[in-house]
């Protein structure tokens, strides 16, 4: 169990890296089709680091709750804990919102509140869900245009304090809605579910993520082959927005190759200082996710003389290799501060208030 939780955390803090190069790129820097190689190379965590992030949420639920025993009273209880934790999560996010409007907490706090009333069901149904998930957002874009609201020259959504665009947002084309991005969380609960000690689980789930990962990437190939209609070809290569079913499954494949692989280094190296600094450092990934988005921003705003205003409109880019630069060393900064904090508290800041509030 210690070795697979240390696997699970590293997982996490591989996310909040990939999350920490996404965003100070997308509002300093630029993620339109960049020429040089490290501006290609930030490109790459787009979407990967966001699908881990998720799948790693489900995935802590599941091992909160994975005992086959529970009483009905321990279950009402757990029930009690997560909902109060996606009302916590729910309304830091809508807080967070005012500064960043790409925030996920809200959303992760609706994914929670989903959970919530699938704690104790068969670990299958956590599958179909996730297919259900990804249906549904399919059947409404016949329903309703995917940019409906959204300003693509400021990326701001015009009617998201309405109740009916809230509600657009937060179920259909929101940045990480519910539909269809609850499926991630729900395969990170079946991921939760499974025995990772037994011999060849940790395999057998890298095959399958690298199977799903090289289908899709092979599809893609074939589209720089000109070989489908201009329709197919936005279909398959689309990137984050809107999330169709192939960004769907090549980053759910990523995440399914990356998970096991920390599973194995947190099994091969439990006592090695840096993995135990980075397992830190996942355990405290909703304190560092909003430190980097306020404390990081305001840094890296003073460092290249640009306000921030969440989008980089009408100054020049931050060059890609200084945003990597930049993220790299608050990546190091964070681990340091996570060791350091982990050595006196048992949870981060905002992980303690949390639980304070849920019980």
């Amino acid at each position: 169990m210690k070795q697979r939780i240390i696997g699970f955390d590293l997982a996490r803090a591989y996310a909040i890296f990939g999350m920490f190069i996404v965003k100070f790129n997308f509002s300093f820097g630029s993620v339109m089709a960049p020429a040089d190689p490290v501006g290609h190379f930030l490109n790459i965590f787009t979407g990967n680091s966001t699908a881990i992030f998720i799948i790693c949420a489900g995935m802590g639920v599941a091992l909160l709750t994975n005992r086959p025993d529970y009483s009905q009273q321990e279950r009402a209880a757990l029930k009690a804990k997560i909902l109060k934790r996606s009302w916590f999560l729910f309304a830091l996010g809508l807080l967070l919102y005012n500064w960043w409007s790409g925030d996920i907490l809200h959303f992760y706090g609706g994914y929670l509140h989903v959970a919530a009333f699938l704690l104790f069901v068969p670990k299958r149904y956590y599958l179909w869900g996730a297919v259900l998930a990804v249906g549904v957002f399919h059947l409404l874009l016949l329903l309703v245009p995917i940019n409906t609201s959204w300003d693509f020259t400021t990326f701001k959504y015009l009617d998201f304090w309405t109740p009916l665009g809230f509600l657009r947002n937060t179920f259909y084309n929101g940045w990480n809605s519910l539909f269809p991005w609850l499926a991630y969380f729900l395969v990170g609960m079946w991921l939760g579910r499974l025995d990772w000690q037994r011999t060849g689980a940790k395999r057998n789930v890298f095959l399958v993520g690298l199977l799903v990962f090289s289908l899709i990437q092979g599809l893609r190939l074939l589209v720089r082959q000109h070989l489908f209609s201009a329709g197919w070809n936005e279909y398959l290569m689309a990137e984050y927005f809107p999330p169709y079913l192939p960004f769907v499954l090549v980053t759910m494949g990523f995440a399914l190759m990356v998970i096991p692989a920390c599973m194995v280094i947190g099994d091969s190296f439990p006592t090695n200082r840096l993995v135990l600094a980075l397992q830190k450092t996942g355990q405290l990934t909703l304190s560092n996710y909003v430190i980097h988005l306020t404390l990081g921003m305001l840094l890296l705003a003073g460092m290249t003389g640009k306000p921030y205003t969440g989008l980089l409109a009408t100054e020049t880019p931050t060059p890609p290799a200084y945003i990597l630069a930049y993220s790299a060393a608050f990546y190091v900064s964070s681990v340091l501060f996570s060791s350091a904090w982990r050595s006196r508290f048992r949870n981060g800041p905002l992980e303690t208030l949390m639980r304070k509030i849920s019980g």
